[in-house]
């Protein structure tokens, strides 16, 4: 908000995830990174624009990092990556957009760079992207059944149905701007959203560890994924 290069608040307690969140992002982005919600907190101001934020850490969790974050620096775009697959109780949380781990780089920059356009966005567009953005993580993670039977997910659709209504009251010619386009593109990501296979999981460092030790210069494809712990 305040530098010339937008900042971006990563918070996770394994440092190799610190390590390869913060190459992705620092050639674009100013980085700041915290392995903790005490640290977390420490870093957070109005100058931070987007936050990468794990759910479960030791001590105080993401999720009420997030609450602080929300009362510290409204205008900080917040994105959970977690390793803990969403369940319905995500709808009344106040983050806007959920990653599940293990992480793309392309996924997270893109993410990053949404979250960044975001914040242009009036108010009802910025919930409805949130509200979208949620909509898409549970249908990639619940059954068809779980999501027939869930009075919460019923609410959520109806409320995204009310918004779209009223935003195409007040902007008849949305339907060819950029924001239906990112809430469109959401929506499909969703539908293309990876499976891990049952059995034995790659480790998601090893490819970066190569990358780090090769010095004579062996082409080597490490830094794509990142995240297949268990937070």
């Amino acid at each position: 908000m305040g530098s010339e290069e937008p900042t971006v608040l990563v918070v996770e307690d394994e440092p190799p995830l610190i390590e390869i969140y913060a190459r992705w992002l620092e050639a674009d982005h100013e980085v700041r990174t915290a392995q903790n919600g005490d640290e977390a907190l420490e870093q957070v101001d109005e100058e931070v624009d987007v936050a990468l934020l794990d759910r479960l850490m030791p001590g105080m969790s993401g999720d009420e990092v997030l609450a602080e974050i929300r009362d510290r620096a409204p205008g900080c775009r917040v994105a959970m990556v977690t390793a803990v697959e969403p369940d319905f109780d995500i709808i009344e949380m106040g983050f806007d957009d959920y990653l599940t781990k293990p992480v793309e780089k392309e996924t997270l920059l893109e993410t990053v760079e949404r979250l960044l356009t975001r914040s242009d966005y009036a108010g009802l567009e910025q919930e409805l992207y949130a509200l979208v953005s949620k909509r898409s993580a549970l249908q990639s993670a619940k059954s068809t059944r779980e999501i027939a039977e869930s009075d919460e997910y019923a609410e959520l659709e109806a409320r995204i149905e009310e918004l779209e209504a009223e935003l195409d009251a007040a902007l008849p010619d949305m339907e060819s701007g950029e924001f239906v386009a990112m809430v469109r593109d959401i929506e499909t990501n969703a539908d293309e959203e990876p499976t891990m296979p049952e059995g034995d999981v790659p480790d998601p460092f090893e490819d970066e560890a190569d990358d780090a030790g090769d010095e004579d210069g062996e082409n080597e494809t490490g830094g794509s994924t990142a995240g297949g712990g268990d937070r």
